[in-house]
Formats: structure tokens, sequence, C-alpha cells
């Protein structure tokens, strides 16, 4: 007689860490400011550990996730777990582990802080692991044991949930000093016998499963990659008293590597079946299921913010029942990567906020179709009609198409996505009207954004001040950073952006067919939170967004001010984006918006026009055979963007904390005049990866990070010039920061933006003498 499958649980693989009011980021950023004690952070931070425990039973999940809590970021505190701490950090780190930490994190005037770049396709950033031939692992599990006892004493059955070893060995790069070609997957044996006993740990204190991340996995790889991963899971799931042991992957399908993860002597696999990923559905079938093995299925979307398809997601699983010896429910990643709570949203058209599905939302279609899958539908009837009827709200909605926008769109010929000269010609003439000098120096955009600022914007939403009032502390603010800007020496200037909240949503609150939410906040880095806006219908641009306050700035100075817009693909990749027509399609739309707001910003007498593509590598697709259609609509988007401008009109792009050296090609089809780049932390890597690409137009990469407090000294900035310079050559080499400086304090900005400027000076006065004609004496 075969056994009845047992009744499907409802899980996810972690939550959003800040809180309802980001407690978190508040208590952290106390902390640093030494307003609050270690002891109160770690309070705060235990607190909101139990809340979202709490409100994760609450919805009915059945097994809650640990270890998924950070004060900055997963991928970190998984090198502390292992004992991964640079050289550089160790002493800090010994005299106070959470100062050390933190100075890993972010630096500090000393000691540089780790890299930092994008976790995969989303726009969350981890810090990269330091490895090399030397690096000596060790076992630190206090932090997941403490936590998974703090969930079990609650009364709740727990998971602990780990970076697996071998994507924490694919995302490490080289330590400094340790050659180019050193592969940290070499150090996978050393690697694995701190698991073996962080595993250990967590059984003794209680741990009946522990799940271990693999995301890499859905990557291209190579078969050494391939044996690495069946090799560990080998080893790992021979241990003698362990915890069963979840295998999890997301983001993608996993092809190659699903074989291995099948065979391995793993306890279950938790597999994402949304979106591309879902062809781990057939893949699964093809490599005969997991009998006798645990199957999570991901079939809740966990990046996106739209209500779930229940009949769709039911019919897999449905589909997945044969396949496995259990399955179970969950979301298809972390919801680490939505906002908290779509009922906060109490501004937004309720027609609107009924499609929309936050973490919370997320939890509860998660139980809800695990209880629709082990009792039958009959016993979410009603859940079910709700959902056809906000699905039928949604697709019948006017929001979502306007027929005006689509037959612009329709009408783009490949004329709208080229400029009227080919770069070579158009750079003398901007040379020509801009009279820049060699190494020229300008900021990315934003300047910090003050307590005034910020005491403003609340006074104008509370009735305070009037509209007028509010724009005169703006053109205040405007004018005391261009005065700073050309008192310091900076060649190209911007006004600042005082009156922008972020780079995405502002632009967002002014086109149709966006939404914007009041909490919708998703961590992207540390303590750095962002709202991203909800795209929902066709998109246009009603009136000008940035012409009034550019052409403002302009009228305050004789020098340049660069026009600051947010591109096509980083409008999308930043929102919540539509899932109900192409992404292509969508940028089309987007692009098109954004070229009336280029034309009109040239119109109105700017002739430096920065649009920043900082999601452009971010969005590219994890596996390569999926690059080249992407890369053609998300370049042809920007071009769209600014092939309307005359060729003596100078465009800028702007791209940060991501590998460059995968998209040099698609930089280059951009066919910008100048690119800048974040280079700081990797020591301008990205400037070889343009100079073996022989990318042809200017650059400026990075010489300051601004994601750190440090501030840099002018020899500092200036070594990293010379470094530059041994890739791009003078005449097409620009200084500035690595990103936006809205994130930093005016007291670090003015010192660094002054060693920046005094950095260029400093070579450029080096590049004269080495040109001088030299006489015998």
């Amino acid at each position: 007689m075969t056994a009845k499958p047992a009744a499907a649980r409802a899980t996810v693989y972690g939550y959003p860490r800040q809180g309802r009011n980001r407690e978190l980021k508040k208590a952290v950023e106390g902390y640093w400011k030494g307003r609050g004690t270690a002891e109160a952070l770690r309070a705060t931070a235990a607190e909101l550990r139990r809340a979202n425990w709490r409100q994760l039973a609450d919805a009915g999940i059945h097994e809650v996730p640990t270890g998924d809590f950070s004060f900055y970021d997963h991928v970190l505190d998984t090198s502390v777990m292992v004992g991964a701490v640079p050289a550089r950090h160790r002493a800090a780190v010994d005299a106070d582990a959470l100062d050390g930490y933190f100075a890993m994190a972010r630096g500090t005037q000393d000691v540089a802080p780790l890299e930092m770049t994008k976790w995969f396709d989303t726009n969350y950033h981890y810090l990269v692991p330091e490895l090399g031939p030397d690096t000596v692992f060790s076992t630190d599990s206090t932090r997941q044991v403490a936590e998974l006892k703090e969930a079990l004493a609650l009364g709740l059955t727990a998971r602990p949930v780990l970076v697996g070893p071998v994507t924490y060995l694919l995302l490490a790069k080289p330590a400094p000093g340790v050659a180019a070609d050193f592969d940290p997957i070499t150090l996978l044996d050393r690697l694995l016998p701190v698991y073996a006993e962080v595993l250990a740990d967590l059984r003794a204190a209680g741990a009946e499963w522990v799940q271990l991340d693999e995301p890499a996995l859905v990557q291209d790889r190579t078969p050494a990659e391939l044996n690495a991963a069946a090799r560990a899971y080998r080893d790992l799931g021979a241990l003698g008293d362990r915890p069963k042991l979840l295998v999890a992957s997301y983001f993608d399908r996993l092809g190659d590597a699903l074989q291995v993860l099948a065979a391995a002597p793993v306890d279950g696999l938790a597999l994402d079946f949304t979106g591309s990923a879902a062809a781990n559905l057939d893949d699964l079938a093809a490599v005969g299921g997991l009998p006798g093995k645990r199957l999570v299925a991901g079939v809740v979307n966990g990046r996106n913010i739209w209500i779930d398809d229940h009949q769709k997601s039911l019919a897999t699983l449905a589909t997945l029942l044969g396949l496995a010896d259990r399955v179970d429910v969950a979301a298809s990643c972390s919801l680490l990567h939505v906002p908290l709570d779509a009922s906060a949203e109490g501004d937004i058209d309720p027609e609107v906020r009924r499609w929309l599905a936050f973490a919370r939302q997320k939890t509860t279609e998660v139980a809800t179709l695990a209880k629709g899958l082990a009792h039958g539908t009959d016993a979410i009837s009603a859940e079910l009609a709700a959902n056809r009827a906000d699905l039928a709200s949604r697709a019948g909605s006017a929001l979502t198409r306007d027929p005006a926008v689509r037959a612009r769109t329709a009408a783009i010929t490949d004329a709208d996505g080229r400029r009227s000269q080919p770069y070579a010609e158009r750079t003398a003439a901007q040379h020509a009207h801009l009279g820049l000098p060699l190494l020229p120096t300008t900021t990315i955009g934003s300047f910090p954004q003050t307590d005034e600022l910020r005491v403003a914007r609340a006074d104008l939403r509370a009735g305070r001040i009037d509209t007028a009032g509010y724009e005169e502390r703006i053109k205040d603010e405007i004018r005391e950073v261009l005065a700073f800007q050309e008192k310091t020496g900076v060649d190209v200037l911007v006004h600042g952006e005082p009156e922008r909240n972020d780079m995405v949503q502002y632009f967002a609150e002014q086109l149709t067919g966006y939404v914007a939410t009041q909490h919708g906040w998703v961590q992207s880095y540390g303590t750095r939170y962002v709202r991203p806006p909800v795209l929902a219908g066709d998109i246009s641009r009603p009136e000008p967004m940035t012409v009034r306050w550019t052409a403002y700035a302009q009228a305050q100075t004789s020098k340049p001010v660069k026009g600051m817009l947010t591109g096509p693909v980083t409008m999308l990749a930043w929102s919540f984006v539509r899932d109900d027509q192409p992404l292509g399609d969508t940028a089309r739309q987007v692009a098109l918006a954004l070229r009336d707001e280029v034309v009109d910003l040239e119109a109105a007498g700017t002739s430096v026009i920065q649009v920043d593509e900082p999601a452009l590598r971010e969005t590219l697709p994890l596996r390569s055979a999926d690059h080249a259609a992407y890369l053609a609509w998300a370049t042809e988007s920007f071009r769209l963007t600014t092939g309307g401008v005359r060729p003596d009109t100078q465009i800028h792009t702007h791209m940060c904390y991501a590998e460059f050296g995968d998209i040099v090609r698609a930089i280059d089809d951009l066919d910008a005049d100048v690119i800048s780049l974040e280079a700081a932390r990797s020591h301008m890597q990205v400037a070889g990866e343009l100079a073996a690409h022989g990318y042809p137009r200017e650059a400026g990469p990075g010489v300051w990070d601004i994601h750190s407090p440090r501030v840099p000294s002018t020899e500092e900035a200036a070594a990293l010039l010379r470094k530059g310079l041994e890739a791009i050559p003078a005449d097409r080499l620009w200084v500035n920061p690595d990103c936006g400086l809205k994130t930093r304090g005016w007291p670090e900005t003015r010192t660094s933006l002054e060693h920046l400027v005094a950095a260029a000076r400093e070579v450029r006065t080096e590049l004269r003498a080495d040109r001088e004609p030299r006489t015998d004496r």
C-alpha cells in the first residue's frame, strides 16, 4: 500500500529585516553616531526578529526561517561565521566584534571596507568575501545558534538558512595582493569542515532542517564548478548526526546543476518555479523527480509585488505532487526583496491596492496555497473567488493601456535610436563647445540631503509652509551647492538634486502609469532603503520634470551644469515592473517619455546631460543564452532616450556596483559620450576592462568610494587616477566619485571633493611636465 503524501506545509526563506517603521535602520545609525549602545541595538534587533516570526506564524507559515536577519548583509555574516576576516580588519574585530563587523562593511578612516556589488540580478548589495591561498577558515556559529534558539523558545518550528558553501566561494574574489587568477572555489575542501561544524552546532541547538542557499548554481557553471557542488553535498550529506539538509536555489532555472543536486545525498531541494525558473518543472520531471525527498516549491513570486494567480500556482503544485516524496509551498526567494505590508498604503487607489502583495500578503498567499494543496480547493473556495476577481480587475483596468502611448511606441524607427553624427565627429564639437581642461572633474549628481531639506519637505507635507516657501528653500540649497563646487574648482557642475527624494521615485511620481508608495521600503544595502515605485500601466510624460531646476542652476553660473535623468532600464529595474507585457515594450515607453525630457533640457540651454543606467548590468539575465535579447532592447532604449540631441550636446551615463566586464560591449553600444563608473573599491578594475575591450569613448572610473565614511586623501585619489591612466588615455579620462553624494554628510563631502579636485590638478601638472620637451644639460 502506497503511503499517503504528508500534508503540504507553508514556509518562506527570509523576511524583510527593517521593521514596519525602519526601526533597524534607526537603531544601527544611532549606534554609529553614538546615540545608542550595542545592547540597545541588539535588543531592537531581537524584538524585530520576534515580531517577524510571530507575523509569519499568525499568517499560517508552518516553518519560519532563522539566520536571515542581519545588521548589514547576510554574506558578510557568512564571512564572520567561517572566520574569513580580512587581515586589515582582524585587529578591529578582535577588539570589538560589532565595531569590527561594521568596519568590514563601511571601512574606517584608516582601513578600506570590503568591496560591495549586486546580489545576482537584484538591487540588493552584498559585501564580497576576500580570499586567498593562505585563507584559514574557522567556525563561529554563535549568531546562527542564538537566533535558532530564540525562535524555538517561542514554540515555533524553525529552519536556519545559510549561504551555501559553493555559492559563498563563487561570490568571493581574490584578496588584495593575491594573484588575479586565484580561484576561491579551490578552497572548498578547506571550507567544508567549517560548515560541518556549523551544522553540528545547529543540530545540537535543536534544528531538524537547515537550508543551504546555492543561487550561484542557477548561473552558467563549468564542469569543474558543478563537480565542486557534487563533492560539497556528497560530503555534507554523508555527515553523521546532522540536521536534514534542504538545498535552495532561486532567481532562475538550475539547468545542469539540477541533476547534480537531485543525485546528492541531501534530504530536499527548494526550487523556484516563477518566471524563467518555471523551466525547473520540466527539468525536474526529466531527471526523474526527487523520490524520497522533500520539495519546497517556490510558486509565489518573491521579487515582485503583484498578487499571485492561485489557479496557475495550484496547477503547478498539482503537477509537482508526483515528483517528490512531499511538496511544500513557498515564495520563490527570500521576501527581503519586497516591502513589508501593502495594507499600510492608504494613499494608493483601492482598485490598484487590491492587485498588490507585499511580504505580509505573500505569506498569506503561500499559506492559502498550502492549505489548498493539502485539503483541496473547496477548502479555499472563498480565497480563490477573491483572487479571480482581483486578477480580472487588473486585466480590465484602463490604467494598463493608453492607446496614444502604444501608437507612439509602435511608430519607433531605427533612426530614432541613433545620434546624427558618430562619436568621432561629435566629440570634437563637444570639446570646442565646453572648453574643459585635461582630466575634467565632476560629480555624479546628488549632494547631501541635509536635515534642513528633510524638515522643509516634512513642513510642506504638513502644511506648515506653502509651495513658494519650499521652493525658496530649494533655490537656496542649489545656490549653496553651486557656490561650493565653483570655489572648489569642479569643472562640470551639478545642481545637487535637493528637490528629489529618490532617483527613480522622483521621476515615477511625474509620469503616468506609475504608482508611488508611502511605506514600501526595501533594503538596498546596509541601512540604505529605497521605495521602488510600482509600474502599473502605460507610461507617458505630461510635462517637463527637471528642466526648471536645471535651467535655474545654469543661470547662476558660467560653468556647464549637467542635466540629470534616470535611464529607462534603471527606471524598470528599481521599480516593481508590470508583468503583463514584455520588459522591452515597457522600456520603450519609458524611453520615449525621457526622450522628451532630454530634448527639452537641450532646448533650455543644457549642454551636458547625464542619463544614469546603474542597473544595466544588474538586470542582465543570469544565463548567458538570455543575454543578447535583453541587451538588444536595453541598449536600444538608452539610445532612444538620447538620440534626439545635437552633436555638440554631451551625453553622459553612470553605472555603479556591478561586474562591468560582463557588459563592456553593451556599454559601448549605448553610444554615450562619457561614462562614469564605480572603481574605487575594486582598485580601478573597470579601467582595465574598458581598455581590454578597446572602449573608444571618455570614461570616469571613480576615485572616491562614497559608500564608506572614509575621506580619501589627495594622494590616494591621485594614485587611483594614475592607475586609471595606465588603461585610459588622459584626453579621455574624467575625475569623479563612484556615485552620488546623497548619503554622505557635508563635512566629509567638502573635504573629499577638495581632495579629488586637488588630485586632478596634481596629475594634470605631472602630465604637462611629461609632455614638455626636455633639453640636455
